[in-house]
């Protein structure tokens, strides 16, 4: 294909990049440019939100300005530096160093940039501007793409740093003396190679330092600390404490002592900041729009911290490394608001062509699409189509999406044939499937679905190869860490499976936890047989298992900042051996499912200028009209106690319809390069294979273990008698007519329709779920929001609109916002009925509805919350037209309003629909 990539890797590691893949934004095509990719990031195309717009290339000036006075300063062989650097940098290139102690190019061109800005002449220089983050000490920053090794670059500027102001005493540039800041409890562990005393130093380890330099290197001293040691607290928050503690702040030389420990008497330090991206500084007023509280706490005491000490001891530089130094105070959006004091630049376009990490393969196509030549599969933006789902609290048994158990059928089936090739190459550790889920509830569901099997690949179903990651919990443990006592782990669960003789402490349960966190895929370590990673939200920062093959996003994704921190979880290389022909690295690749690599939303287009957006309404509750506040059971979901014998009538079934167009048994992904995946290179995964396991008669069993799990909870009999039960309906329900598969080829073939109900189970399950729980209730028991079990037209957060409003008279809101003239008509109506207390419509309140459609779990929202005079609560839902969906609606509202009446807790409730407005009167007036 013309302008394909064949050969993505094109560079050496070892040298200056000479050609990178250009993309033709008019052919679509990739091309293949000679000389260096500019320094830069890709912003999106103005009004797109697809990956198919790979957006526009934004340069960053200030490295683009550096790099050709670099590069010329290294040809002319460093004028103007110090001897002992000298010496360094000629120890660093010699060339008769192997392999694995040779540093890459971009390590190279972190450090003598560094060096350059510090030692070069105050000529080469003019006219660059580093503006800084306007504190009171300067900041360099080095972009660096995740696995291309910054780590060893720390090292290189913490060697020339102590080695000149060891050899003279007197040159302020440089510090002997050096804080460096990690993010994390994983990353401060990983740094400790950074302290030249630590055993397994890089220094050593890479023969860093010439022979004759070493114990001068041993006279600096270097102290690595979690950012949670920065905490302070000013007189203003001590203020508002309601303690008998009347003592103030501390001063900032205290604060030091505290902080620096034996280094607290030192003057003049080196910071280095790791993960530097979370080290920014808030402005004034402490709030960002779209930041977490607790990422403002972070970069708040994080650079306040450095502030203090600076005005207590002076910093003489601060090196940031990150390979997403994106800072969310920045004047532009949050993804295009880059440091502005960074200086060099090897992003992870370059990183790929270079062959220093993995490279990434998307989801382009899969089978479940009407036309197989749009790529647009569903698994590319996995968690849009699913996100109701998932953002529930569900409990851990109930079933994971269809899209999603497909997902991990078709990603799972391919991690299988790694594994499988791995073993034949006799690897000693398994390849690692990690998934980054949006919630605590979600990874619960997903580590359920592999331990029970819900998942049919048989080689995943192994809890002792099994880590469930909570990151929240694990930051708890880090912020815990004290003065150099590591608690090295977080409060874990109590285990039933193998208790130990003696249990474990909670600590001792962490450093368990955490031990095998950390050694994901290290031959004769406690993570060593792990496979498969779930983690909540984000793995930590330096987690860096180097046998990550498969990547499953379950969370949303809006910013390429996120994607490019998720993927790079597992960018790291397993091998780093050069081909002896090309010179250049063999590709890598991990498969990914569920992250829109390049998904870039941005608000705007082209063209001329929008027009001028109409004036927004404020929309909040009336203090004044309190007396129409509307309160409502804020349920979870409701529960069911069944009757022992149980009964379907088939003939009473809705008929479900199952069509092969709509579900992916194939699945093809493409490499990415450039921000764009290459569909010229595309490899797939196939179930077909996979469905030839699955006999009927399995079917039927795993079909009706879900439904048992459904339903065990509202079971008063043996478990033996509800099985059994179960698995006759279920056979009955897939031997009959009220089950419908389409075409009629799949319908006929027994492979292909075995294949199209295993990945439609969940589908099925919920059906006949549904079909047994109406017919077999006998009672219903409402489970509430522990949290927040009663909400409130009180609770509703103000928000602003441009949409038609009339003010109310009795209802708690100030306006109702209406989208048609009918809401509208019945919006007057319910307001100056006489029957009517109080009502709200139900518009950024709420009060939401679970219920189950096709197989998926959704939320509806009721149009109306009226409260009448005789006390009843009335539901009314306006609805012109009546569909499938409409009905199960109200089958689900229907058994909402039994269970919050039979728990006799809240009044009387009742549920009406409006079909036109004429009938409002009298529907209120029954109620």
């Amino acid at each position: 294909m013309p302008g394909s990539i064949d050969q993505l890797i094109i560079n050496s590691p070892y040298a200056e990049p000479g050609r990178h893949w250009m993309y033709d934004r008019e052919s679509r095509s990739f091309n293949l440019a000679e000389g260096r990719r500019p320094a830069g990031y890709v912003v999106a195309t103005p009004g797109s939100k697809n990956w198919d717009h790979p957006g526009k290339f934004e340069p960053l000036p200030l490295p683009n300005q550096i790099r050709p006075r670099v590069s010329a300063w290294r040809a002319a062989g460093y004028p103007g530096v110090t001897g002992i650097t000298e010496r360094l940098l000629r120890h660093w290139r010699d060339s008769e160093l192997d392999d694995t102690r040779r540093f890459f190019f971009c390590q190279f061109e972190a450090i003598e940039t560094l060096i350059w800005l510090t030692e070069g002449g105050a000529g080469e220089r003019q006219g660059l501007q580093i503006l800084g983050d306007g504190g009171p000490f300067p900041r360099l920053c080095a972009k660096m793409a995740t696995g291309s090794g910054k780590t060893l670059v720390m090292a290189m500027a913490i060697a020339w740093q102590i080695l000149n102001r060891v050899t003279n005493p007197q040159d302020k540039r440089f510090s002997r003396n050096v804080f460096v800041v990690a993010p994390g409890l994983t990353v401060k562990k990983r740094l400790k190679v950074l302290e030249p005393s630590a055993s397994g130093n890089y220094y050593d380890l890479f023969d860093m330092v010439p022979s004759g330099l070493r114990e001068r290197l041993r006279q600096g001293r270097v102290l690595v600390r979690n950012w949670h040691a920065l905490n302070w607290e000013s007189e203003e928050r001590l203020a508002r404490r309601k303690s008998i503690d009347k003592r103030g702040a501390k001063s900032d030389l205290a604060y030091v002592r505290e902080v620096l420990g034996e280094m607290a008497s030192a003057s003049g330090l080196l910071v280095i900041n790791d993960e530097a991206h979370h080290a920014w500084r808030v402005p004034s007023g402490g709030k960002v729009k779209g930041v977490a509280k607790a990422d403002l706490e972070e970069a708040t005491k994080w650079i306040g911290g450095l502030d203090r000490i600076h005005r207590a001891r002076g910093i003489v530089a601060c090196y940031d490394f990150s390979a997403t130094p994106f800072s969310p105070s920045g004047k532009k959006s949050d993804e295009e608001a880059l440091f502005e004091w960074i200086v060099s630049d090897f992003g992870l376009s370059d990183a790929i062509e270079s062959g220093l990490v993995k490279t990434p393969r998307v989801v382009v196509r899969d089978d479940g699409l009407p036309n197989a030549k749009d790529y647009r599969s569903k698994l590319y933006h996995l968690y849009q189509h699913v996100k109701e789902d998932l953002n529930r609290k569900a409990e851990p048994h109930e079933p994971l999406p269809d899209l999603v158990r497909t997902a991990y059928l078709l990603l799972g089936k391919d991690w299988l044939e790694t594994s499988k090739k791995w073993q034949e190459q006799r690897r000693d550790t398994p390849p690692v499937m990690i998934t980054v889920a949006n919630q605590t509830e979600t990874a619960a569901r997903v580590k359920y679905a592999f331990d029970h099997g819900k998942i049919p690949i048989e080689e995943l179903k192994a809890p002792d190869k099994t880590l469930h990651i909570d990151s929240k919990v694990l930051e708890k443990a880090e912020a815990r860490e004290d003065d150099g006592v590591e608690l090295a782990g977080a409060p874990g669960d109590d285990s039933d499976d193998d208790p130990p003789a003696r249990k474990l402490t909670r600590e001792e349960q962490a450093e368990e936890l955490r031990l095998k966190v950390d050694t994901v895929g290290q031959l004769g370590k406690p993570g060593a047989a792990i496979q498969n990673v779930i983690s909540v939200q984000m793995l930590t920062e330096g987690w860096d298992a180097k046998t990550v093959t498969h990547i499953m996003g379950l969370r949303a994704f809006s910013s390429q900042l996120l994607c490019e921190q998720v993927v790079g979880r597992g960018l790291r290389r397993t091998s780093y051996e050069v081909d002896s022909k090309t010179g250049l690295f063999e590709a890598e690749y991990v498969n990914i499912f569920g992250v829109p690599f390049t998904f870039l939303p941005h608000e705007g287009g082209d063209g001329p200028p929008p027009p001028p957006p109409p004036p927004k309404s404020k929309i909040e509750p009336n203090p004044e009209h309190a007396e129409y506040e509307i309160t409502w059971p804020n349920l979870l979901r409701v529960e069911h106690t069944y009757v022992p014998r149980l009964t379907l009538d088939l003939a009473d079934m809705d008929v479900l319809d199952l069509y092969a167009t709509d579900t992916a048994t194939l699945a093809e992904l493409a490499p990415v390069m450039e921000g764009r995946p290459d569909v010229s290179r595309v490899t797939s995964i196939d179930l077909q294979a996979l469905a030839r396991k699955f006999r009927m008669q399995k079917i039927v069993f795993e079909t009706a273990a879900e439904v048992f799990d459904q339903m065990q909870a509202g079971w008063a009999g043996s478990r033996e008698l509800l099985i059994a039960q179960v698995v006759a309906l279920v056979e009955r329900f897939l031997a009959s007519d009220r089950i419908q598969i389409f075409p009629e080829l799949f319908m006929q073939e027994p492979l292909r329709r075995r294949v199209l109900l295993t990945l439609n189970m969940n589908r099925i399950v919920r059906h006949i779920w549904e079909a047994i729980r109406l017919e077999n209730t006998l009672a219903l028991t409402p489970v509430f929001d522990s949290e927040r079990p009663i909400r409130s037209t009180e609770d509703m957060l103000p928000w602003f609109t441009g949409r038609p409003w009339e003010t109310t008279m009795h209802s708690h809101i100030n306006r109702c916002v209406f989208d048609s003239t009918w809401e509208a008509t019945e919006a007057f109506c319910i307001d100056h009925d006489d029957n009517v207390a109080a009502w709200a419509k139900n518009d950024h309140l709420g009060f939401e509805i679970v219920y189950v459609f096709e197989g998926v779990v959704r939320k509806y929202r009721p149009d109306f919350l009226i409260r009448m005079k005789t006390g009843t609560t009335l539901v009314l839902e306006v609805k012109g037209q009546d569909a499938a969906q409409h009905q199960t609606k109200r089958k689900f509202l229907d058994e909402w309003v039994r269970a919050v009446n039979e728990h006799g807790g809240f009044g009387r409730w009742s549920w009406a629909v409006s079909r036109h407005p004429s009938d409002v009167a009298g529907l209120l007036a029954k109620a």
